[in-house]
């Protein structure tokens, strides 16, 4: 099987060689797994590893974002973000957000917003063809991310607050924020010719314990634009996979309803998220994209504790609906035997 017809077949619960897998790592881990394989590029780290996905994007081609003296730079929402290092590693952190202070929704008009002009759509179709084998995705986890997203330019704090309140200035930006991706995901669809499989997005909804936000806020705040925009997707004849961290499970009946194909990435260490309890409530309603532990099982874990996973979700989803990875970007620490043991448990590995 192609790397696209393993991934149709899981979807449509019709059996595969193997099951799907998708490849997600720090650039730490990364480097470290090119050395450990002698490889010289992340394209051939994804053939090693027989990541089955590849990812096309616009090309930014807007105004010059700013970089300042600290080593900091400036993000297309206005944030600034510098790298904080931790062990051997580093993280972008924001350091700057620009509503913060906001209060009045006039105040937002001194402000730049990002346009979807600023990116060149005319290499969409090109790279889709070279990835034609494979499944090719596009947007990402910042798609529209109104939580994260805001939080980064308007404080993370504020912005729980604004949910609560329902603040005129966090409901202008939730707008601005989906007016625009909205936008550039037509685009991209357009440019595109119908060779995109599936259109990525992001909101996480969920902390170690349960729900951040509460279902009905959810409804009332953000569903009806995800709604559209997975509509979107689906009118160009792309399937919908969303990012979401965390606690979830509440919302995942609302979100099947609201026309999500592919909950990523299944962070099963946290509450009520549990794999066999997912796959007994939602087996062929959606399907899944993650749920090797990047807390305890990769990191943590034995090589042997690394297979029993991957084999019990070969076992429960042996027809589909599961692609397996991990629950987010493997971190600095882990163990290179673990990593290559999660591939090769899948059948991926080459």
């Amino acid at each position: 099987m192609t790397s696209k017809e393993r991934f149709y077949s899981a979807i449509s619960y019709t059996g595969y060689d193997r099951p799907p897998t998708k490849y997600y790592a720090r650039p730490e881990v990364t480097q470290l797994m090119l050395d450990h394989f002698g490889l010289d590029s992340e394209e051939k780290l994804l053939i090693k590893l027989g990541d089955d996905f590849r990812t096309v994007a616009p090309r930014y081609a807007g105004p010059e974002l700013r970089t300042f003296e600290d080593g900091s730079w400036e993000e297309i929402w206005g944030e600034r973000r510098i790298n904080v290092s931790f062990q051997e590693g580093t993280y972008e952190e924001p350091i700057y957000s620009p509503y913060k202070d906001v209060e009045d929704v006039e105040e937002l008009d001194k402000y730049r917003f990002p346009s979807p002009d600023w990116y060149d759509y005319s290499n969409i179709k090109s790279d889709c063809r070279r990835f034609k084998d494979y499944v090719v995705c596009a947007g990402g986890a910042h798609e529209p991310d109104f939580l994260n997203g805001i939080g980064r330019s308007r404080g993370v704090e504020r912005t729980f607050m604004d949910v609560a309140l329902e603040h005129p200035v966090f409901l202008s930006l939730v707008t601005k924020r989906f007016d625009f991706y909205y936008e550039v995901c037509k685009r991209t669809l357009e440019a595109a010719e119908g060779l995109i499989d599936v259109y990525c997005f992001g909101e996480d909804l969920g902390s170690q314990n349960g729900p951040i936000i509460s279902p009905g806020s959810y409804d009332k705040l953000f569903a009806s634009y995800m709604k559209r925009l997975f509509a979107l997707a689906h009118k160009y004849g792309a399937r919908t996979m969303m990012h979401c961290c965390g606690s979830c499970r509440n919302f995942i009946p609302r979100l099947i309803e609201l026309g999500l194909d592919i909950l990523e990435v299944v962070q099963v260490d946290t509450a009520h998220m549990d794999i066999e309890g997912l796959h007994r409530d939602f087996y062929k309603k959606i399907a899944f994209c993650g749920s090797i532990s990047v807390q305890h099982t990769l990191p943590f874990g034995t090589v042997e504790e690394v297979v029993r996973e991957v084999e019990l979700r070969k076992k429960l989803f042996r027809d589909g609906g599961m692609i397996i990875a991990p629950t987010h970007n493997i971190q600095v620490g882990t163990p290179v035997e673990n990593i290559e043991a999660l591939y090769r448990a899948i059948g991926s590995l080459r």
